[in-house]
C-alpha cells in the first residue's frame, strides 16, 4: 500500500523495543524495521544475527525505514538486550511448559501501552526464523504472547509477527484513531443545484420516452430522486452529471432531427 507523505516529520513516540533474536536473513531484518516503520516503532535490537552488522540486505528491504535501520543496536546475548527493560514480552506458537500468562495480541499490546504510558520501558521478543525462541529466552520474560493462527500452521514469518504486534500495538496505544488521510469527498452540493438536476434528467427523459406511462411518473421520478439524493453530490459531480445528460440530450436531437429529414 504506496502512499508515504515525506512532507510529515516522524514521530519518536515512546514505544516497545522489538528483539530479534538470531535472525538468520538480513531481508527478514529490513522487512521488520519496515513494519515497525508504519505503525510508529523504532527500537529494533539485534542479538547475534548470523550474518553480522550492517546487513546491505536488510537495508534494501528495509524500504527507507532508515531511523529504524540507523539506530538499531547489537548485542552478544538477550539479557543484554533486554537490560534496561522493566516489561518483557515473548512471541510464541508453542505451547511451553512454564507458569506465565498466555495472551493474545489485543491484551499483551494493551498491557504495554499502560506500562510505557506509566513510565517503563518494554520489548518483544521474536525468535529465530527455523526454531523461535529458546525455553531459557521466554523464561526471562513476564508474559507469552500468541496469535491466533492455524494451529496446523502457526509458523509465521518473523516480520509478519513482527508486523501484527505493532499494529496491535498501535491500535491499542490510540494512535490508530488518526488515520493518515480523510474521506476527503467534499461538501455537499446546495439543494438549488440538486433540484436543478433533477429537473434536467426528468426533462431529457421525457424526452427520451422514458416515463411510458403518465400515471406512473410521480411515482419513478419520487424513486429517481431519492435514488440520487443518497449518493450526496457535490457541486462538481451535479455539474458533471449535468454534462451528461447534455450529452444525452443532444445525441437524441441529432436522431431526432435525422427521423425528421427522412419523413420529408
Amino acid at each position: 500500500m504506496a502512499g508515504t507523505d515525506s512532507s510529515q516529520a516522524l514521530q519518536f513516540r515512546p514505544g516497545p523495543a522489538v528483539i530479534l533474536c538470531e535472525p538468520q536473513l538480513g531481508e527478514n531484518i529490513g522487512a521488520a524495521a519496515r513494519a515497525m516503520a508504519n505503525f510508529g516503532l523504532w527500537d529494533l535490537r539485534l542479538v547475534n544475527p548470523r550474518d553480522g552488522w550492517p546487513n546491505e540486505k536488510a537495508v534494501a528491504n528495509a524500504s527507507k525505514a532508515h531511523h529504524v535501520i540507523d539506530r538499531v543496536q547489537v548485542f552478544a546475548t538477550v539479557e543484554e538486550a533486554v537490560a534496561d527493560l522493566t516489561l518483557i514480552h515473548a512471541t510464541t506458537a508453542r505451547s511451553r511448559d512454564m507458569r506465565k500468562p498466555v495472551l493474545g495480541p489485543e491484551d499483551a499490546c494493551l498491557g504495554l501501552s499502560a506500562h510505557i504510558g506509566g513510565g517503563g520501558k518494554a520489548g518483544i521478543l521474536f525468535g529465530r526464523e527455523k526454531w523461535g525462541l529458546l525455553n531459557p529466552e521466554v523464561a526471562l520474560s513476564d508474559a507469552i504472547v500468541t496469535l491466533p493462527v492455524e494451529s496446523a500452521f502457526a509458523s509465521l514469518n518473523i516480520a509478519q509477527a513482527v508486523l501484527i504486534l505493532a499494529y496491535e500495538w498501535r491500535r491499542q496505544s490510540g494512535l490508530a484513531e488518526t488515520l493518515p488521510f480523510g474521506e476527503n469527498i467534499g461538501e455537499p452540493a446546495p439543494k438549488a443545484e440538486v433540484i436543478g438536476m433533477f429537473e434536467h434528467l426528468e426533462s431529457t427523459l421525457d424526452k427520451t420516452g422514458f416515463f411510458t406511462t403518465p400515471d406512473k411518473r410521480p411515482a419513478m421520478v419520487n424513486n429517481l430522486r431519492t435514488m440520487f439524493s443518497r449518493a450526496r453530490f457535490t457541486s462538481q459531480e451535479v455539474r458533471t452529471f449535468r454534462g451528461i445528460i447534455s450529452s444525452i440530450d443532444r445525441v437524441h436531437e441529432r436522431h431526432r432531427s435525422k427521423r425528421g429529414k427522412n419523413d420529408e
